[in-house]
């Protein structure tokens, strides 16, 4: 081999033996943001991280947009990449926000309700009233709507009866309930029956869970995050809401703690926001990407 040659030949196998070992060196994990797709818990339902919320004051705050407006907002969530939508059987929006995902393929959005738990009522003919209204053929996730006592598993058995009677139809894939108040979040560690648990979190207890379902006194954010991480730990997707405070963060660097310390902090799956204007769902996406980085 002449010595240019050699000098040829040893360049290439250096070359080639740091390309090689490029490949065995631990990768960047990918950059998590708010539109990537998540499943919660074991439930194999997937998400985006962040959900368009229809319910802020009970959806009066969307209603009052117009069906134009809120059909045009919910067009603009889509558009950039908001795949999970979620309203309630007593909001004002759900024919609302049914109407303004009919031109959308049903594969390629979540939709989420809310349904109330009142007696004397047949929940197979609720769901069904519930499909008509948001013109669906079923719901990703139907959660036991407002559960605020300590004894709500057993008040609710023939509304858990009903969503397993309803899950075997395929008119819901996924079952769960929204807590509010410690003696029902309580309830949740340990439960056979929930999926999902739809659970208030933000970074100073601003409307989150204390001894008085939705009294005027602040959460108890240790023992709230506790319970969030324990049901975590046992398969249990989470959704969490109320990280605008109910509506009271004014203020841009509470709305940011408040999602760093829900996903940095307390390791929840995804949240639920209530927008009224593009600005917000622009805020939303850029304040949950900061959170996540």
């Amino acid at each position: 081999m002449s010595p240019l040659n050699r000098r040829d030949f040893l360049k290439t196998t250096i070359v080639a033996g740091a390309a090689a070992s490029v490949g065995t060196l631990p990768l960047h994990a990918a950059r998590r943001t708010a539109t990537d797709i998540v499943t919660l818990g074991n439930s194999g339902m997937k998400v985006t991280r962040l959900a368009f919320g229809t319910g802020s004051n009970n959806g009066y705050v969307q209603a009052a947009l117009g069906q134009k407006e809120f059909s045009r907002l919910v067009a603009y969530a889509y558009d950039h990449g908001i795949r999970f939508f979620e309203t309630a059987e007593s909001y004002q929006t759900p024919g609302m926000l049914g109407e303004a995902l009919k031109p959308y393929p049903r594969d390629s959005y979540q939709l989420m309700n809310k349904v109330t738990t009142d007696t004397g009522v047949d929940p197979m003919k609720r769901f069904d009233q519930m499909r008509r209204i948001s013109q669906t053929e079923y719901f990703d996730i139907m959660l036991l709507h407002w559960q605020h006592t300590g004894d709500w598993m057993e008040e609710t058995k023939p509304w858990q009866e009903g969503m397993l009677a309803a899950q075997s139809k395929n008119i819901i894939k996924t079952r769960g309930a929204s807590v509010h108040g410690l003696p029902a979040l309580r309830q949740v560690p340990g439960n056979k029956f929930l999926e999902v648990a739809m659970i208030r979190m933000n970074h100073n207890g601003t409307r989150m869970d204390g001894p008085i379902p939705d009294g005027p006194e602040r959460g108890n954010v240790p023992e709230v995050v506790a319970h969030v991480k324990q049901v975590k730990s046992e398969g249990m997707g989470v959704i969490s809401m109320k990280l605008c405070g109910d509506g009271t963060f004014t203020k841009h660097e509470d709305r940011q703690a408040a999602m760093r310390f829900a996903f940095q902090h307390a390791g929840i799956d995804c949240a639920t926001v209530g927008f009224k204007s593009t600005q917000e769902i622009d805020e939303a996406i850029d304040n949950m990407n900061l959170a996540l980085a």
